[in-house]
C-alpha cells in the first residue's frame, strides 16, 4: 500500500508542473499580445499627435498667407477705387474745360469775323488788339490745360489697368491658399472629435457662467487662467495682433459711453481672419451679450486674452492652439474687435504685449 501511495505521489509531482507550465505559457502569450497591442496603440497615438502638431503648424502658415493676401487684395481694391475717383474727377473737369474752350474759341471767331476798328483811330486799334491778344492767350491756356488733363487721364487709366491685373493675378493664388486653409480647418475639426465628446459638461458650465456674468471682465475672470508665475512676461518679443487692422481706441481712453477702456478697439476689414495671438488653450468660445461671438484664451503666466465680435468661430473649448493658428473670422456687419488682456483680476495695457500694424 505504501508503495502504491508513493508511486501516486510521484505521478502528481511530475504532472503538476506540466499542467502549470501550460497555463503559464498561455498567460505569458496573452501578456505578450497585450504588450504588442499596447505598443501599436501607443504608436498610433504618437502618429496622431504628430499629425495634429503638423496640422497646427500648417494652419499657422496657411493663415498667415491668407491674411496677407486678403490685406494685399484689400489695398489693391482701395487703390483702384481711388484711381476711379481721380478718373471721374478729371473727366468732370475736362467736360467743364470743353465748355470754356468752346466759349474762348467762339469769342475769337466772333471778333475775327467782325473787325470794327480802322487804322485811323489808334486808340480803338490798340484796345481791340489787346482784347484779341487776351482772348488768344486764354484760348491757348485752356487748350494746354485740356492737353494736360488728357495726359493725366491716360496715366490714371494705365495705372488702373496695372492694379486690376495685380488683383486678377492674386485671385487665383488667394483661391488656392483659401482652399488649402479650409481643407486644413476640416482636418483639424476631424482630429478634434474626441475633444467634442469631452466638452458637453464644460459647455453647460460656461453657459451658466455667461448668464451670470455682468461684464466681459467678469466672464474672463470666471473661466479661469493658467497658473500665475513670478515671471510676469507674456513673451520675450511683442506679438502680432490677433486680427489685422487699425487701433481706434486705446487702453485708458474714453469709450463712446464715456467709460474708461480696459483694452483696445481694433477696426478691421469685414470677414477678416482672426488668429491666436500666442500659444494657449481656448477657455470660452460662444456668444456673450453685447460683444457678439467671443473667444477667450488662456496663456502662460496667468494671462488671458479676450477677442470679441467674431462672426465665425473655428475652435472649441479646451482646444490647444498655436500662435498664429486661425480661430475664426470677424463679423462683416461689425468689423471692430474689442481686445482685452487680463492677468489674474487685472486688465493689462495691450501696448505692453502687442505691436501695432
Amino acid at each position: 500500500m505504501k508503495k502504491i501511495f508513493l508511486v501516486f505521489s510521484l505521478l502528481c509531482v511530475v504532472s503538476a508542473p506540466a499542467w502549470g507550465g501550460s497555463e503559464l505559457s498561455k498567460i505569458n502569450a496573452q501578456i505578450k499580445q497585450t504588450e504588442q497591442q499596447n505598443k501599436k496603440l501607443e504608436q498610433q497615438v504618437k502618429t496622431s499627435e504628430r499629425d495634429i502638431a503638423k496640422t497646427k503648424k500648417d494652419l499657422v502658415r496657411a493663415a498667415d498667407k491668407v491674411s496677407t493676401l486678403e490685406d494685399q487684395r484689400s489695398a489693391i481694391a482701395k487703390k483702384i477705387d481711388e484711381l476711379d475717383a481721380q478718373r471721374d474727377k478729371i473727366a468732370r473737369e475736362m467736360e467743364n474745360n470743353r465748355g470754356r474752350v468752346a466759349d474762348a474759341a467762339a469769342s475769337v471767331l466772333f471778333v475775327a469775323s467782325h473787325p470794327s476798328f480802322d487804322s485811323d483811330n489808334m486808340r480803338d486799334y490798340v484796345l481791340m488788339s489787346a482784347v484779341m491778344s487776351g482772348m488768344a492767350d486764354r484760348f491757348e491756356e485752356e487748350i494746354d490745360l485740356a492737353n494736360r488733363q488728357i495726359v493725366e487721364l491716360e496715366k490714371i487709366r494705365n495705372a488702373r489697368a496695372i492694379e486690376k491685373e495685380k488683383l486678377d493675378r492674386s485671385a487665383k493664388k488667394y483661391s488656392k491658399e483659401k482652399s488649402q486653409l479650409d481643407k486644413l480647418l476640416k482636418t483639424r475639426s476631424a482630429q478634434n472629435e474626441k475633444l467634442k465628446n469631452e466638452q458637453l459638461a464644460l459647455q453647460k458650465k460656461l453657459r451658466e457662467l455667461s448668464a451670470r456674468a455682468k461684464s466681459i471682465s467678469e466672464l474672463s475672470a470666471g473661466v479661469g487662467s493658467s497658473e500665475m508665475s513670478a515671471d510676469a512676461r507674456f513673451s520675450r518679443r511683442k506679438l502680432n495682433l490677433p486680427v489685422r487692422g487699425r487701433v481706434v481706441v486705446r487702453f485708458g481712453e474714453k469709450t463712446a459711453l464715456g467709460l474708461k477702456s480696459d483694452g483696445w478697439r481694433v477696426r478691421t476689414r469685414g470677414d477678416a481672419l482672426v488668429m491666436a495671438p500666442a500659444d494657449g488653450v481656448v477657455k470660452f468660445a460662444d456668444s456673450f451679450r453685447g460683444f457678439g461671438r467671443v473667444v477667450i484664451m488662456s496663456h502662460k503666466n496667468g494671462y488671458n486674452t479676450v477677442m470679441t465680435n467674431l462672426g465665425d468661430i473655428d475652435v472649441m473649448l479646451g482646444q490647444e492652439v498655436l500662435a498664429g493658428e486661425p480661430i475664426g473670422r470677424m463679423n462683416p456687419d461689425k468689423p471692430e474687435m474689442y481686445l482685452e488682456v487680463r492677468r489674474g483680476n487685472n486688465a493689462v495695457d495691450p501696448a505692453r504685449l502687442f505691436k501695432e500694424e
